[in-house]
């Protein structure tokens, strides 16, 4: 979350005209953002594994599931205040509140999740390659559409401030409830060890990912944009 935090800031810098970047098509900026949202849904999927075990009921599941919806709406009316050309319909927080409900039915299959998860991500990029190419009939360009690009077989990225669609990245939850099975069966005493004091901050962020997620980027916009204000 911090590496998020950095991100972001350094995105408000560039938005309020105080350094250049281009975190659209530059591979420093791109490649950092999918490594954050793969932790991210690796840290989901093993905490929805881990949940599971421990006899989380459904109706705990749906109240956070309900948080996570509630945040996608805020996070999509915020953006399209701020950017109403490039609005964020279906980005991390929208794509987790799917993926979130289709891990907790498939949870339980343990060691397949590692091969479905493979599947889910090698979906995306075979999807890509063969709508580039034209191995998809014409109709498939529809999928590129607002209504279907949530499913993530396209061969054209949508102008939106930020989208995390099912496929590839449901392969990266399922893989991280993968994970989180064998850290159960192979390592539980990772899962026992005390966090030590130096790692205690750090660790209160993780138990307020979702709060955290929400509040911070508008109070570095605030703070970057009010620097810009008084220095312009």
């Amino acid at each position: 979350m911090i590496w998020m935090a950095v991100y972001h800031f350094v995105f408000d810098l560039d938005y309020f005209g105080l350094t250049t970047q281009d975190f659209f098509r530059d591979p420093f900026w791109t490649w950092q953002r999918s490594l954050i949202v793969s932790i991210f849904l690796l840290s989901a999927g093993m905490g929805q594994a881990i949940a599971t075990a421990r006899g989380q009921s459904w109706w705990r599941f749906w109240r956070r599931w309900a948080q996570v919806a509630a945040g996608a709406l805020l996070v999509s009316a915020g953006s399209w205040l701020l950017f109403p050309n490039s609005f964020i319909y279906f980005g991390v927080l929208h794509g987790l509140a799917l993926m979130l409900v289709v891990v907790r039915l498939t949870v339980r299959w343990r060691h397949w999740l590692w091969l479905l998860g493979a599947l889910a991500i090698a979906s995306g990029f075979i999807a890509e390659s063969m709508l580039q190419t034209g191995a998809f009939p014409v109709w498939a360009d529809a999928l590129n559409s607002m209504r279907w690009n949530w499913l993530g077989w396209i061969s054209q990225k949508p102008f939106t401030q930020d989208y995390v669609p099912l496929f590839p990245w449901l392969g990266v939850m399922w893989w991280g409830a993968a994970a989180g099975h064998w850290v159960q069966r192979q390592r539980p005493g990772w899962l026992a060890q005390p966090v030590s004091s130096v790692w205690q901050i750090f660790a209160r962020l993780g138990r307020w990912s979702l709060s955290f997620y929400l509040v911070h980027q508008p109070i570095l916009m605030a703070f970057v944009g009010g620097v810009a204000w008084l220095f312009h």
